[in-house]
C-alpha cells in the first residue's frame, strides 16, 4: 500500500526537524569587525583655511550640492559624463563589483542548508536466477555544515566587506576621472585664455614692424631699428602659432578623455572660450579625521582591512572541529515479473564530526599568512592615511600661495602695460627708442600670462582639495550598489 500525502510531508517534516533544530542551537554568526577609526590623521589641519579670492565663485546656499556641478560650468559637466562612459578605469570598477557581489552570495549560502533533487532509473537482473526488474527513484537531498565556529560567518563578513570596498572603489575611479577632466579642461581654457595676449601681441609687434620699416625708407630710422622690428615680428607670430598648437593639443587630450567625436566636442566648446571654471567655495572641516571620512578611497582601505580580520577569523576556525549533518527523502518504485513495490524511502544522516589532528602545519601556516595580510592591510590603511592628509594640506598650501599672490599678480599686470602703452606713445614720438619699447611690450606679455597661470593655478589648487575631500562623495553612497548610482 502506497504512503498517503498526509504521511509523507510527516515524514518530511521528521527529516527535516533536526536541520532546523541545529540551525536554531548555532545561533547568530559573529559580529563582523568593526570599521577602523581615522587614528592616524592628525587632530587639526596644519595649513590656513581656503579664504575668498577674485577667482572662486560663492558657496552654495542650500549647502547640499554635491558633485563636480558646484563649478556651475556645463560644459565641465557634459565632458565629465561623457569621461565616466568612456573611462575604461570606471568600467573595471564595475566588473570589480559584480564579481565581489557573486562572491558574497556564495559566501552568504555556505552558512545555510543545500537541498538538491535527485532521480534514478535502472532495468536488469543481478544474476541469472533472478526475475528481470525494473528500479526507479526521485527524492530530495538536503546537507547542512553547521557553522559552530563562525568559519562561514567570517568567509560572509570578508565577502561583504570586499563588496562594500568594490563600490568604493568604483566611486573613487569616477572621482579621479571627474577631476582628470577638470583638470584638462582648466588646462584647455588657460591656454585659450593666453591666446588673447599673445594674438594682441603678434598684431602689435606686426604694426610696430610695418610702421618702422616705412620711417626706414623714408630715413627716420635706421636699417637696424627695422630689423629688430621684423625679428620681433616673427618672434611674435612664432609664439602665437605655439599657442595655437598648444590649445589644439589640448582638445585632442579631451577627446581621449570623453570619447567624443573632435568636431561635437568643438562645437560643445565653443560656448566660454578663454573662461576659466569658477568653482564654489569649499568648507573644510576643522577637524582631519571628518574631512577623510568623505574619501571613497580610504572607505575602500577599510573595508580590506575589516576583510583581512575576517579571514584571520576564518582561518582560525577552520582549525576546531567541523559539523556536518545529511538527510534524504524520496519515492522509489521496484518492479519485477512477479511484483511491484513501492513507497517512500528516507535517511537522516550521517552526521559526520571532523577533527583535524595532523595536517603537516597546514592550518597554522594558513592563520599566519592570514595575520601577515591583517598586517599589512593596517600599514596600507595607515599609509592611505597619511597621503590623504598630505593631499589635503598640499591643496590648502596652494590656495593659500595663490591667495597670496593674486593681489600683487593684478597690480603688476596692470603697472606694466601702463608703463608698455606710454612707452609705445613716447616710441612712436620719437622720445623712445625701439629697445625701450620692446622691453617694455615683453615685460607686459609676460605679467599678463603671470597672470593667467596664477588664475589657473588656484583653480587647480581647489580642483585638488575637492578630489582630496573625497570629490562630493559620502559613505551613504555605499548602501546604493554603485552600478546603479547616479551622478
Amino acid at each position: 500500500m502506497s504512503p498517503t500525502p498526509t504521511h509523507r510531508a510527516a515524514t518530511l517534516t521528521a527529516l527535516l526537524a533536526p536541520l532546523l533544530l541545529a540551525a536554531c542551537a548555532v545561533g547568530p554568526a559573529p559580529r563582523a569587525p568593526s570599521l577602523p577609526t581615522a587614528a592616524a590623521a592628525p587632530s587639526a589641519w596644519q595649513a590656513p583655511a581656503p579664504q575668498a579670492a577674485f577667482d572662486e565663485a560663492p558657496a552654495p546656499a542650500d549647502g547640499a550640492r554635491r558633485g563636480w556641478r558646484q563649478f556651475d560650468d556645463p560644459v565641465l559637466d557634459a565632458l565629465q559624463a561623457a569621461a565616466q562612459q568612456a573611462s575604461p578605469s570606471v568600467a573595471a570598477a564595475r566588473t570589480r563589483i559584480a564579481q565581489a557581489r557573486a562572491t558574497r552570495v556564495a559566501a552568504g549560502a555556505a552558512l545555510g542548508p543545500t537541498l538538491d533533487a535527485t532521480a534514478a532509473a535502472s532495468r536488469g537482473r543481478q544474476d541469472l536466477s533472478a526475475p528481470l526488474n525494473t528500479a526507479a527513484s526521485v527524492g530530495l537531498q538536503a546537507a547542512w555544515e553547521l557553522d559552530l565556529f563562525g568559519a562561514n560567518g567570517a568567509a560572509r563578513d570578508a565577502a561583504q566587506a570586499r563588496l562594500e570596498g568594490a563600490r568604493a572603489g568604483w566611486h573613487d575611479a569616477r572621482v579621479s576621472v571627474d577631476a582628470e577632466t577638470a583638470l584638462a579642461y582648466l588646462d584647455l581654457r588657460a591656454c585659450e585664455a593666453q591666446l588673447a595676449p599673445t594674438r594682441s601681441d603678434a598684431a602689435s609687434r606686426a604694426e610696430t614692424a610695418r610702421l618702422t620699416g616705412l620711417a626706414a625708407k623714408a630715413g627716420f630710422q635706421s636699417p637696424a631699428n627695422a630689423a629688430l622690428a621684423r625679428a620681433s615680428a616673427a618672434q611674435g607670430q612664432a609664439s602665437l602659432t605655439q599657442q595655437l598648437a598648444a590649445c589644439d593639443r589640448a582638445v585632442k587630450g579631451l577627446v581621449v578623455l570623453t570619447g567624443l567625436d573632435e568636431p561635437a566636442l568643438r562645437e560643445r566648446l565653443a560656448a566660454g572660450t578663454g573662461t576659466l571654471p569658477r568653482p564654489a567655495r569649499l568648507d573644510v572641516a576643522a577637524v582631519p579625521a571628518e574631512a577623510l571620512n568623505q574619501r571613497p578611497d580610504i572607505a575602500a582601505a577599510a573595508r580590506e582591512l575589516v576583510a583581512a580580520s575576517a579571514e584571520v577569523s576564518l582561518a582560525e576556525a577552520q582549525r576546531l572541529p567541523r559539523i556536518a549533518l545529511n538527510g534524504q527523502i524520496g519515492a522509489a518504485r521496484v518492479s519485477t515479473s512477479t511484483a511491484t513495490l513501492d513507497g517512500t524511502v528516507w535517511s537522516l544522516g550521517p552526521l559526520s564530526v571532523s577533527l583535524p589532528i595532523f595536517d603537516g602545519g597546514r592550518r597554522r601556516a594558513q592563520v599566519d599568512a592570514a595575520q601577515a595580510r591583517h598586517d599589512e592591510a593596517v600599514s596600507a590603511y595607515a599609509a592611505r592615511l597619511r597621503t590623504a592628509v598630505r593631499e589635503v594640506e598640499d591643496a590648502l598650501v596652494a590656495l593659500q600661495s595663490t591667495a597670496a599672490r593674486s593681489a600683487d599678480a593684478q597690480v603688476a599686470t596692470e603697472g606694466f602695460e601702463a608703463s608698455y602703452r606710454a612707452t609705445e606713445a613716447r616710441q612712436r614720438g620719437g622720445l623712445a627708442s625701439l629697445f625701450e619699447l620692446e622691453d617694455a611690450r615683453r615685460s607686459a606679455l609676460q605679467a599678463q600670462s603671470a597672470l593667467i597661470e596664477l588664475q589657473r593655478e588656484r583653480v587647480a589648487a581647489w580642483i585638488a582639495l575637492y578630489r582630496a575631500l573625497g570629490g562630493g562623495w559620502a559613505a551613504d553612497d555605499l548602501s546604493t550598489p554603485a552600478d546603479l548610482a547616479s551622478r
